[in-house]
């Protein structure tokens, strides 16, 4: 059985590339898998506790079965490249996207405005310049592109469906990133305030949590992968 595996983040930099062909043996599963590339490289072993595995985009337990063809990707914790831009899903007048560009965020709006809202609430991200005083010179964002596009656009669907707004957006940023520039946005509009500001909220605590985004710091005396958190809810 022939599978595609795929390594994000500092599990890429463990492992030395970011995807290879697996010949597995019938019968595999996700943790089996694990196992094998954790005998070959055993730093993934000292971080299998904050390691999320997903099969063909979906986040999955690793007991999962495997099939000729999948797609298994191994995902470190969350820390909040293609060259066609951006890469976007809209529907029902919601937008996701993904951008190696500045952030239009007046144009998001537009495309956002109906009329009928009495707020438009809108959170950025932004790259500061330190971190626990510790000088920041950029910041680099890559992401599991397909899987993170679908996550976006399925929290989007999921805080319209439980809150009183009319449409939201969230786009995120990818590559480097300079001090000052916004890595994220997340914008709602609402017929009043406090819903779109609830929306807003949720929108980016759940982005921060459970979209395979990470980040890498440069500083003036050196580089690290951003270690965050993934959801307490998701499969290991």
């Amino acid at each position: 059985m022939r599978a595609r595996v795929l390594f994000f983040g500092m599990l890429r930099d463990i492992v030395g590339t970011p995807a290879e062909a697996a010949d597995l043996p019938d019968g595999s599963t996700l943790q089996s898998v694990f196992d094998l590339y954790r005998g070959r490289f055993p730093r993934l072993g000292e971080l299998a506790s904050s390691i999320v595995v997903a099969r063909n985009q979906e986040f999955a337990d690793r007991a999962t079965p495997l099939a000729e063809g999948d797609e298994i990707a191994f995902l470190p914790p969350v820390s909040g490249g293609r060259n066609t831009d951006p890469i976007e899903v809209a529907e029902a007048g919601n937008y996701f996207a993904l951008t190696r560009h500045a952030i239009d965020t007046r144009g998001v709006i537009a495309r956002l405005m109906t009329g009928a809202e009495g707020a438009v609430v809108t959170f950025e991200g932004t790259v500061r310049n330190n971190t626990k005083g510790r000088p920041t010179l950029c910041l680099d964002y890559e992401c599991y592109e397909s899987m993170a596009l679908k996550l976006m656009a399925q929290i989007g669907r999921e805080i319209v469906a439980s809150h009183e707004i009319g449409r939201i957006a969230i786009v995120h940023r990818l590559g480097r990133l300079l001090i000052g520039e916004a890595s994220v946005a997340v914008i709602v509009t609402a017929p009043h305030r406090r819903p779109a500001f609830e929306a807003a909220l949720e929108g980016i605590d759940r982005l921060k949590r459970v979209v395979p985004i990470w980040k890498k710091e440069h500083f003036v005396d050196g580089e690290v992968w951003v270690e965050g958190e993934w959801d307490e809810n998701l499969p290991r």
